[in-house]
């Protein structure tokens, strides 16, 4: 089985507009990995962990930077954090404000794990993050690490030094970046990837507490994970449909069955998450289009075959639907914008 784990529109969202700061051309980028850039823009819409993988690995390839996970180290990012962002700046003091991080992280990303624990001093918070089928390439844990450290010191509204920072991965050709980031002692070969925060910052009160708001932004932060916890209905029938899709149609019963759920239930739960079976069906084979299509070294019939069209025709007339151009086309103006993008670069 495929790792389910998922991240928010407003965190790759983050890291679109990161990218895009360094010179990158985002859209282009997310285009060639087959995916679509405007989910963005839809709030409830979660990436597959993988996915955050491959762009970060791209973004160091285009880029040429391999510290580019670390670029615009004194730019703070709450808004990637959505309403777990408010709920911690309501928070009291900094470990308060933490401890809700971890409560409501998933509403973040389930992709990622964050613990509080005793350190030297003060108490380490470690990450690990999860990429699925795919190696976690050091500029993703960067960023993770360095966006965390920027979020404590705008809370704080004061400079944070934390006593140390360790890396999984080894030391690299330059430490510049990383001691501009940090400024603190670094170890790398480490056991964890994550900071240590002093007994100090962590009772720190925040200039921004306010009791009240903290009671509302954790109901609000309540009810949104709820609302998650509920939408896994979708998000596990998309994995089952995209399996049996070479198949031909696959049947609701067949996949209500593979979720272990009544034919019943299955409709009832995707009616409540504002969908249907059909139209499931419908933008998973989409996205896959998507995805193959960004894919050369695919063919158009087995593209078709892949999505389980009985013919080349029927594929035809779903991607006009989908995207007002025939396959071919779709592909060739992909395809084009990557051209473009590499040449722009040779010419720089």
């Amino acid at each position: 089985m495929p790792d389910k784990r998922t991240t928010s529109s407003a965190w790759m969202r983050g890291v679109a507009n990161t990218l895009t700061a360094e010179g990158l051309d985002a859209p282009a980028m997310f285009a060639e990995l087959g995916l679509s850039i405007e989910h963005l823009d839809d709030l409830d819409y979660r990436w597959p962990t993988e996915e955050a993988s491959r762009l970060w690995t791209l973004a160091a390839e285009r880029s040429g930077n391999p510290d580019i996970g670390l670029s615009n180290p004194h730019v703070p990012r709450p808004d990637q954090y959505g309403i777990v962002g408010y709920a911690m700046m309501s928070s009291p003091d900094l470990q308060t404000g933490l401890t809700r991080l971890i409560r409501y992280l998933c509403l973040v990303s389930d992709a990622v794990t964050i613990t509080l624990e005793p350190g030297p001093g003060g108490r380490w918070i470690k990450l690990e993050l999860h990429g699925g089928e795919c190696s976690i390439p050091r500029q993703r844990y960067d960023y993770a690490i360095l966006t965390l450290l920027t979020l404590c010191r705008w809370m704080l509204g004061r400079p944070l030094k934390p006593p140390a920072a360790c890396f999984v991965h080894p030391i690299p050709i330059s430490l510049a970046a990383y001691n501009e980031a940090f400024n603190c002692p670094l170890h790398f070969d480490a056991k964890f990837n994550g900071i240590l925060i002093s007994d100090t910052d962590l009772t720190s009160k925040l200039p921004t507490a306010i009791p009240q708001l903290a009671d509302l932004h954790d109901r609000i932060a309540g009810l949104a994970l709820a609302k998650l916890e509920k939408a896994d209905t979708t998000h596990r029938a998309r994995e089952a449909i995209a399996r049996h899709l070479q198949d031909g149609n696959p049947l609701r019963s067949t996949i209500a069955a593979e979720l272990n759920l009544s034919d019943h239930t299955f409709q009832r739960r995707l009616a409540a998450e504002g969908t249907s079976f059909t139209e499931l069906v419908d933008d998973t084979r989409r996205e896959l289009a998507r995805h193959h299509l960004a894919d050369q070294r695919v063919t158009l019939a087995e593209i078709a075959y892949l999505l389980g069209y009985a013919d080349q025709s029927t594929f035809f007339r779903a991607s006009h639907r989908w995207f007002d151009e025939a396959p071919g086309e779709y592909r060739a103006r992909v395809l084009g914008g990557y051209q473009r993008e590499i040449a722009a670069a040779r010419q720089k």
